[in-house]
């Protein structure tokens, strides 16, 4: 009986759900601004988690905004955004194969270091799904609040170096790379870009949220708004890569029509 009592109960919340929307008020829009993204390093203490700034990006959407009543709605958007991080200065790197050949693996070390540039360009296209909560202040003005969880997929993903460094064991830079002979390693060139794609997790999830103000008049809206996304999930499928978690600062203008009233 209880179980029969639960599924009536679920079913009568879900008909309510989809009742609202279909007779809610729907504004369509577009917005693009800029992304400021960064690579945030867990308690991990591998090298290559540390050390990231942020990188400027783009970020573009397009939305739905269901009004349930006049101040709250449902907003979910489609966004391609750009993200990642970088590096300028000593970092480490996995040891190439090209600089191990015929060297015993047990005595490889597990990074080398140098100094040179480089930056993670990784582009997302998100899902995220808001509420979002409208204040009036006036006949035409407005501030909205919006949170909400997102998922997305990763669509492209490359590591982009350049600069020319000597390459070392050690991250103080004092013992550089020997060759048979006595000799040293001479400095190498960093300037490549590399497809890191298959390195880094196809999905992530996590929340996303923004303020903004609009100006409304008749069925249509200008706005501006600030906020952010965080992702919970490591993006690297290999731990020797590092353990980063990805997110980005997002300032956004755009444009939305009421298409049902």
């Amino acid at each position: 009986m209880k179980n029969i009592l639960r599924i009536a109960a679920c079913s009568a919340s879900l008909l309510f759900v989809q009742q609202s929307i279909v007779k809610a008020q729907v504004d369509l829009g577009v917005k693009a601004g800029i992304s400021i993204p960064n690579l945030t390093g867990g308690k991990s203490d591998n090298p290559i988690n540390s050390g990231y700034g942020s990188r400027s990006g783009l970020d573009i959407a397009i939305h739905a905004e269901f009004h349930l009543t006049k101040q709250f709605s449902i907003q979910p958007e489609l966004r391609y955004s750009q993200q990642g991080g970088k590096k300028n200065g000593k970092q480490a790197f996995t040891p190439p194969a090209a600089l191990t050949q015929g060297v015993p693996p047990e005595m490889v070390p597990k990074y080398f270091y140098a100094d040179y540039k480089s930056e993670a360009k990784i582009n997302y296209l998100m899902l995220p799904i808001l509420a979002k909560y409208n204040f009036r202040l006036g006949e035409h003005w407005g501030l909205y609040v919006a949170a909400g969880p997102f998922v997305s997929l990763r669509l492209s993903a490359k590591n982009v170096t350049e600069g020319t460094s000597t390459i070392y064991l050690d991250d103080a830079h004092t013992q550089p790379l020997p060759l048979p002979g006595g000799q040293v390693l001479p400095p190498q060139s960093f300037d490549r870009t590399v497809d890191i794609k298959n390195e880094i997790r196809p999905f992530n999830a996590g929340i996303d949220g923004h303020v903004g103000v609009a100006y409304r008049w008749a069925r249509s809206s200008v706005f501006i708004e600030g906020g952010g996304n965080y992702g919970f999930i490591n993006i690297q499928e290999n731990d020797i890569n590092g353990k980063n978690n990805t997110g980005a600062a997002v300032v956004v203008a755009g444009y939305s029509f009421r298409i049902c009233k």
